[in-house]
C-alpha cells in the first residue's frame, strides 16, 4: 500500500530543499525524493559567492545546511529514483525503485544536467576551472584568459559576460560560423576581448589541481594545438531530468516543463520549479524562489481542494 503525504517533492537541489522547508514548516506532511546527492549541481561547486547574505560557502555545505533546516521542521527524505507518475483520483501516485507514495500535491524540482564534452580532465576539474555557468563562476577568473565552448545564444551571451573579468575570452566552435542570434554575434565580434577559434574541438582539459590549458584539434586540417587558459566554460546544451514523466506533460522544445508564475503546470496539483521548468535563470537563488513559490501554491491548493 502506498504511503500518503500532503506534498511530495522530486529532486533535492536548492529548489526542492526550499520547497521542503516551506511545506514542512507549513505543517504539511512532506517527503523529498532524491536519487543522487543532496544539492544537485551546487553539491559539486567548490565556492558559491552569489547567494544573498552569504559571502562565500562551499556548495556541498550550503546544500547540507538547507537540508538540516528543512528536516528540523519535519521534512522526510528518501534516497531513491522515481520510475513513474500517474494521477490516482485527485491525488498523485509516485512509483520508485522499492515503493509507492501518494501525494495530494506534487512538486517536480529534478533539475537539469549540462551536456558535457566527455573528454579527459573535464569531470576531474569541475569546480576547479571547468564550469557550465559563467554567471556563477566568471568572477573567479579576473585578468586571466578563459575559453568558451559552443556557438549558440548561451555560449555567446555567457562569453560576453566573462569579458567583464577575463583578460581574453577564446570562443571555441566546431563549425565556421555561430548559431547565436544576429544581435549577440554583433556584440561578440565588436568586443575586443573576444577571440574566435573556428572549426575546432577541445580534446582534453589539462591540469593537475586546476585548469592550465586545453588540447585542441582542428576539424578541417586535423592539426593539434594547446591553448593556455585558466578556465573553460562549456555551453553545448542541457537536458532536464524528466524521464519519469513519460509523456504526462507537454514540454517545450528543450524538454523543459511549462509553468505559470505560480509554478503550476497544466495538471492540477502538479508543480515544477528550478532548472526543470521553462525560462529558468539557472541560479541557486532563483531556484530557491521557485521552490518557495511552488510550496506556497501547493499549500493553497490542498487547503482549497481537500476538505479536512
Amino acid at each position: 500500500m502506498a504511503t500518503e503525504y500532503d506534498i511530495v517533492i522530486i529532486g533535492g537541489g536548492p529548489g526542492g530543499l526550499a520547497a521542503g522547508l516551506y511545506a514542512a514548516r507549513g505543517r504539511r506532511s512532506t517527503l523529498l525524493l532524491e536519487k543522487g546527492v543532496i544539492g544537485g549541481q551546487i553539491a559539486l561547486t567548490e565556492t558559491v559567492e552569489n547567494y544573498p547574505g552569504i559571502e562565500s560557502i562551499n556548495g556541498f555545505d550550503l546544500a547540507q545546511a538547507m537540508l538540516k533546516h528543512a528536516e528540523n521542521y519535519g521534512l522526510e527524505t528518501n534516497y531513491t529514483s522515481v520510475s513513474g507518475l500517474e494521477q490516482s483520483g485527485d491525488k498523485w501516485l509516485i512509483r520508485t525503485e522499492a515503493e509507492e507514495f501518494l501525494a495530494r500535491a506534487l512538486i517536480i524540482t529534478s533539475g537539469a544536467d549540462y551536456n558535457r564534452l566527455g573528454i579527459p580532465g573535464e569531470d576531474r576539474l569541475i569546480g576547479h576551472g571547468v564550469s557550465y555557468c559563467a554567471t556563477c563562476d566568471a568572477a573567479f577568473f579576473k585578468d586571466v584568459a578563459v575559453a568558451i565552448v559552443g556557438g549558440g545564444d548561451a555560449a555567446v551571451e555567457e562569453g560576453l559576460f566573462t569579458t567583464r573579468y577575463a583578460s581574453k575570452t577564446h570562443l571555441i566552435h566546431r563549425r565556421d560560423e555561430l548559431r547565436a542570434s544576429a544581435i549577440l554575434q554583433e556584440r561578440a565580434f565588436a568586443n575586443p576581448k573576444m577571440d574566435f577559434i573556428w572549426n575546432t574541438v577541445v580534446t582534453e582539459v589539462v591540469g593537475e589541481d586546476e585548469v592550465e590549458s586545453l588540447k585542441l584539434r582542428n576539424t578541417v586540417t586535423g592539426e593539434e594545438s594547446q591553448l593556455p587558459v585558466k578556465a573553460i566554460f562549456i555551453f553545448i546544451g542541457q537536458h532536464p531530468n524528466i524521464e519519469f514523466l513519460d509523456g504526462l506533460l507537454k514540454l517545450d522544445e528543450g524538454g523543459h516543463i511549462p509553468v505559470n508564475e505560480w509554478m503550476e503546470t497544466e495538471l492540477p496539483g502538479l508543480y515544477a520549479a528550478g532548472d526543470v521548468r521553462t525560462h529558468s535563470a539557472r541560479q541557486v537563488a532563483t531556484s530557491v524562489g521557485d521552490g518557495v513559490t511552488a510550496a506556497i501554491t501547493a499549500d493553497h491548493y490542498i487547503s482549497n481542494h481537500f476538505r479536512e
